[in-house]
């Protein structure tokens, strides 16, 4: 689904953000991406859609990551962020997750008929014409992966899920990406979420990939229970 192989980046300030990244995700595996801050995990999650663009060979599901494959690849990977807020945009639960697909070529119709469903797998049952800034942090969360669910990603990539969810939102979050088919890269300091949701973890440190393995084994080895 996700293969790189000695990427690198360098940003305008001459900072070397990746160095030589080899990196493999399979179809269905969930992988958390591990390591301190500054390490290059954003930044490598950042080439996955094109946003960044370094040297190296990078694959989504198949297609090298450059501007002829945007479009395919951009609909492929669908990417919730560490806040929510930054996702939800319209005067609507329902406009909002309708936006995706509308922009694949849907119809009105189709497109609600597929964010009603999302939004019921989700756990937001009704009152999808409330405005988005009325619901709880676990809410938003809830609302903003239906957006990505509903135009039906192959990969799904969160960066720092859990930051703002409190433990039950946590633990509801934890049970619905347990309960999704796509293959998902998780960048977290949540160790136990890491350890509960992917049974394989990378550590990335100083631009590179320094190891991958069993989650437990990548936390115990580096010490990194936070």
């Amino acid at each position: 689904m996700i293969e790189s192989r000695g990427l690198r980046f360098q940003y305008d300030s001459g900072f070397e953000a990746l160095r030589g990244v080899d990196f493999r995700l399979e179809a269905g595996q969930s992988m958390a991406l591990l390591g301190p801050n500054g390490s290059g995990k954003t930044t490598f999650l950042l080439h996955l859609n094109g946003v960044l663009r370094g040297e190296g060979e990078l694959k989504v599901c198949g297609l090298p990551v450059e501007p002829r494959h945007y479009v395919a690849i951009r609909r492929k990977v669908g990417f919730l962020f560490q806040d929510p807020e930054d996702q939800l945009f319209l005067p609507s639960i329902l406009e909002d997750v309708c936006f995706g697909p509308l922009q694949t070529g849907l119809k009105q119709a189709e497109a609600e008929a597929r964010a009603k469903a999302v939004l019921e797998q989700v756990g937001i049952r009704g009152g999808w014409d409330r405005p988005p800034y009325h619901l709880s942090g676990g809410e938003k969360q809830r609302v903003a992966l239906a957006g990505i669910l509903a135009v039906q990603p192959e990969i799904l990539v969160l960066d720092e899920p859990t930051t703002h969810l409190d433990p039950p939102a946590r633990r509801h979050l934890l049970e619905l990406l347990q309960s999704l088919p796509q293959a998902k890269l998780v960048v977290t300091h949540d160790t136990a979420f890491a350890r509960a949701l992917c049974p394989r973890a990378s550590f990335f440190e100083q631009g590179q990939v320094l190891a991958e393995g069993p989650t437990d084994e990548i936390v115990q080895r580096f010490n990194w229970a936070i």
